[in-house]
């Protein structure tokens, strides 16, 4: 459930995409480093740091930190990432990675993180033009992932019913590391059966779900899918034929993308070039994305150009700077209406069997 019983506030949309990018960073890094407000584990890295973190006074500055390395996150608690401004006993949830390179990361969600996850998710929906009041089959991870709230939001901030579908991420990567490929393709048939079986029975306007099982759903089903008014799509393994297919599957019916994990995430704008470019503008101010060379981390490359994804996350209630993903994309210039830079066509630095996507 949701973390909140009141509608949430809008007008929280306006004041974030309005707000100094410099400012916010300012504000955020004092509240995890002051001794009254700060996080217990940047707290500690405080005395470690060769420079004194209340000398940030703009976003740039944040690559005296480094790179943030998530295999911090597999063994640190979580709650020492919250800051002590946040009231104690916590009350909330922890949610983990996908575990593609390992044990899962770890990150506790406050309210206000959730709130804020939920409103761009709302504001995505509305974006890509689906329409509340409808019906959904959402095939996503759950438990232990945050896209699994998607259902919720959907449902209770978007006034719609949603059927669940529940899929195991981390099985699959675990079958394709071992080479148990007819397993993987038993686990795909039996989510695909579940959602036609939802979709021959009743009327289904919309389903979310990763490109890879859509696309097995498109190949096997494709009467089905050509009901749909829309699909929502988030991952890493949508590519502009992938995207051009989908499209004349649904014959006219909308597209909406994501792209992100547990730490941040970013919401697609409207494909461009039929499908050429895929394009998504992160949840700002508190996520930003960079698109960076592979082989010299500190040098942003150009508009148009290809490399490796820099992720920041600057919530109030946590912070990560410089995270290097595991993701490569084009580094995509927005339109006046965004304040920062987005992401375009976003694709797997490497896939291999020790890091597979999977159903992703």
């Amino acid at each position: 459930m949701l973390p909140t019983t009141a509608p949430l506030d809008t007008s929280a949309m306006g004041r974030w995409l309005s707000m100094d990018l410099d400012a916010w960073t300012r504000h955020v890094v004092r509240r995890h480093f002051a001794p009254d407000t700060g996080s217990p584990y940047w707290l500690k890295r405080r005395d470690t740091l060769p420079f004194d973190p209340f000398d940030i006074t703009r976003y740039a500055e944040l690559s005296a930190f480094g790179h943030f390395t998530l295999a911090e996150l597999r063994d640190l608690d979580p709650v020492d990432l919250v800051p002590q401004a946040v009231p104690r006993p916590l009350a909330g949830r922890v949610f983990d990675s996908g575990g593609t390179t390992g044990r899962p990361c770890h990150v506790f969600y406050t309210g206000a993180m959730l709130d804020h996850h939920s409103l761009w998710r709302r504001f995505g929906l509305v974006t890509a033009g689906f329409q509340p009041g409808r019906s959904w089959v959402y095939a996503t991870p759950g438990g232990p992932h945050v896209v699994g709230e998607g259902a919720a939001q959907i449902a209770h901030l978007y006034a719609s019913v949603v059927y669940g579908v529940d899929l195991d991420p981390r099985w699959i990567k675990q079958l394709i590391r071992g080479c148990r490929l007819a397993e993987v393709n038993h686990y795909v048939d039996h989510v695909v059966d579940q959602i036609t079986d939802l979709m021959s029975s009743r009327r289904i306007d919309y389903l979310e779900t990763t490109p890879a099982l859509f696309q097995a759903l498109v190949r096997r089903h494709p009467e089905l899918v050509g009901r749909l008014d829309g699909v929502g799509l988030g991952g890493t393994q949508i590519v502009p034929a992938m995207y051009r297919e989908f499209a004349g599957a649904l014959g006219g019916g909308r597209i909406g993308t994501a792209y992100g994990n547990t730490f941040g995430c970013a919401m697609g704008l409207p494909a461009e070039q039929n499908g050429d470019v895929l394009p998504y503008v992160p949840h700002y101010p508190q996520v930003t994305m960079a698109v960076v060379d592979r082989n010299d981390p500190a040098r942003t490359v150009g508009y148009g150009e290809v490399g490796q994804v820099r992720l920041t996350v600057l919530h109030e209630d946590l912070f990560l700077p410089h995270i290097l993903e595991r993701d490569q994309a084009v580094r995509y210039r927005t339109s006046a209406d965004w304040p920062c830079d987005g992401v375009a066509n976003v694709q797997p630095l490497q896939v291999s069997r020790a890091a597979p996507e999977g159903i992703y």
